[in-house]
């Protein structure tokens, strides 16, 4: 895709996002993303050999290769969402080779899907595309409806069927959150000692959350903290939503219900209103970018799918983030539109007239 298409896709947004400079964390502090990346990063820590061969792996596969940038397909809405509610738009989705197949016809680094979907075709497929089992998930039968991921594979198998990584998910702020973190600590530590790297999907989820003026499960300071405990129990990618506001903690702490901790000058120093900078406060917030900050692509919603995707991708390379992990857009409608779709946000972090702001 050209910078015209980009720019054409952008509209009026063109000029606010493509040329925004941060004035908040100065892009000298981070640790971006690079050809070098692993070299660079990853060896200095406690990773063993056969956790930064999978990760390089990730990292020198699809159209993306050598660049330091992902692009995943993730397909675990199956469960999540339920498969019906999923996959009724494209059905043939229900079948998992399908889900790998977008990801190796769109170019991306790596499929992301369930132990299940990736197990009966895993002899077909390990060796040709990096694979990485979700090992947990939140189902979506038990009546009436829970929000409560709970784990569906060990460890082990995911290794057996030939895994470069696991992903989980994590709920920070609800009910639930203090087992998951004390499940996922666990299930990472096995996974880097049997060599395949880990990604964890920080989301919050709490009612208290959603007010009637904002929803702060996107807020960049309550994802942002969570972006912290992600990377604390050794998450090597932290899989995020973009931030579309800020100020979660102050707005939830009150004299009769406090909240947090709190310092004014993340909202007047380290961030500003700008979804660039809100971003940067992520990536910030895993390790100054040690750990890759790849947020997500969204629920679709049609024919703006493609504008919001090279937004997001936009917002996320510009703040100093890894790269998109895109599934609803792109599996949500016929594979060859699913293929443009993930090829229009890999052209964002192929275009080098796109920078770091």
């Amino acid at each position: 895709m050209s910078v015209r298409n980009i720019t054409g896709l952008l509209g009026d947004k063109a000029e606010y996002l493509l040329n925004h400079q941060c004035k908040t964390i100065s892009q000298e502090q981070l640790h971006l993303p690079g050809p070098d990346f692993v070299d660079r990063i990853w060896i200095n820590s406690d990773r063993n050999p056969q956790v930064m061969r999978n990760l390089q792996g990730m990292y020198s596969n699809g159209r993306l290769a050598n660049t330091g940038y992902l692009s995943i397909l993730p397909v675990d809405q199956g469960i999540e969402h339920s498969a019906g509610a999923s996959f009724a738009k494209n059905p043939i989705y229900f079948d998992p080779e399908n889900i790998i197949k977008l990801a190796m016809e769109g170019g991306c680094n790596a499929v992301a899907t369930t132990y299940g979907g990736l197990g009966i075709l895993a002899r077909k497929y390990a060796h040709k595309i990096p694979f990485i089992v979700k090992v947990n998930h939140n189902e979506f039968l038990t009546y009436p409806n829970k929000f409560d991921q709970i784990m569906f594979a060990s460890i082990k198998a995911g290794w057996n069927l030939g895994a470069a990584a696991v992903g989980a998910t994590i709920y920070f702020g609800s009910e639930e959150s203090t087992r998951q973190i004390q499940e996922v600590s666990k299930a990472f530590e096995m996974a880097h000692e049997l060599g395949m790297a880990t990604i964890l999907w920080c989301y919050l989820r709490n009612p208290a959350f959603k007010t009637k003026e904002k929803d702060f499960h996107v807020s960049a300071d309550l994802t942002g903290q969570a972006n912290h405990l992600g990377v604390t129990i050794e998450a090597d990618i932290i899989k995020q939503k973009l931030p579309e506001n800020n100020g979660g903690y102050l707005a939830l702490n009150t004299k009769e219900s406090p909240y947090g901790k709190n310092d004014k000058r993340i909202y007047e120093e380290l961030t500003s209103d700008h979804p660039i900078d809100l971003c940067r406060y992520q990536v910030a917030n895993c390790y100054m970018g040690r750990a890759g900050l790849i947020n997500s692509g969204g629920a679709s919603s049609g024919d703006s799918d493609m504008a919001e995707a090279v937004t997001t991708a936009i917002v996320n390379k510009r703040a100093g983030g890894m790269g998109l992990i895109s599934g609803r857009k792109a599996f949500q409608r016929p594979m060859k539109e699913g293929v443009e779709i993930l090829n229009a946000i890999q052209d964002v972090y192929l275009d080098k007239g796109i920078t770091i702001a």
